[in-house]
């Protein structure tokens, strides 16, 4: 069965013009201008990605962003007009996996939801469960829990870079490989989607920011993490 994606814009041509596109390349959607409809809808179904507007009538779209990535697991997409860099940071920080500026091309959105099904459908070489210096991470259920028992839950988009580090410990990544790894835009929006989530499971893991004991910052080169990892 072809993915589907959901559109929440309150504007119905945009709402049409990324409909017609989707259909055509093969998608699935829905298509809602109001929040409290498209929440009514995940009661009942989790698209595979959504499209959500920053700019709803009846509510804040990066709550609801922040929603989608902690508590369902979803793969979410920004469309917006905010085109000022802490907007975008912002919905990168709450767990957006990307963010696409209004005005924009509909091919280039079909392309980048390709990019993150094409991510999503490799398959993984480990299991859903990781164990590293007193943490374990449950990717079944996106959340990091210490050896006390406290759990601490991060996004789809945080858990595919941490999945990353602890799939390859103690080796290089760089920039490039997880370019071609996890997708999304390249150039500097990528790379300042990457510092965030990295920025941000650090912040997790209660890393000192000046001197990170697990994720190391390889200037110029990339990122190693130094953990010992198991996996069940």
């Amino acid at each position: 069965m072809s993915a589907l994606v959901s559109i929440l814009d309150d504007e119905p041509a945009i709402r049409s013009m990324l409909a017609d596109a989707l259909a055509e390349a093969g998608f699935r959607t829905m298509t809602f201008g109001r929040a409290t409809e498209f929440e009514a809808a995940l009661r009942k179904t989790v698209p595979d990605v959504c499209l959500v507007d920053l700019g709803l009538p009846d509510r804040d779209g990066l709550s609801l962003v922040h929603r989608l990535a902690l508590e369902k697991g979803a793969t979410v997409i920004i469309i917006s007009g905010r085109a000022q860099v802490q907007d975008r940071v912002t919905g990168l920080e709450l767990g957006a996996d990307d963010y696409i500026i209004k005005p924009f091309d509909p091919a280039e959105v079909v392309a980048r939801i390709r990019a993150r099904l094409r991510t999503q459908a490799r398959p993984q070489s480990h299991g859903d469960l990781a164990r590293f210096n007193g943490w374990t991470a449950h990717f079944d259920r996106y959340a990091l829990v210490d050896d006390a028992g406290c759990e601490t839950p991060f996004s789809h988009a945080e858990g595919a870079v941490l999945r990353l580090f602890l799939e390859s410990p103690k080796r290089l990544i760089t920039r490039a490989h997880m370019q071609e790894s996890l997708g999304g835009g390249a150039g500097d929006s990528f790379d300042r989607a990457m510092d965030v989530r990295i920025s941000r499971l650090r912040t997790k893991l209660r890393e000192d920011p000046k001197n990170p004991r697990l994720i190391k910052t390889i200037y110029g080169a990339g990122y190693i993490f130094l953990g010992d990892v198991a996996w069940e």
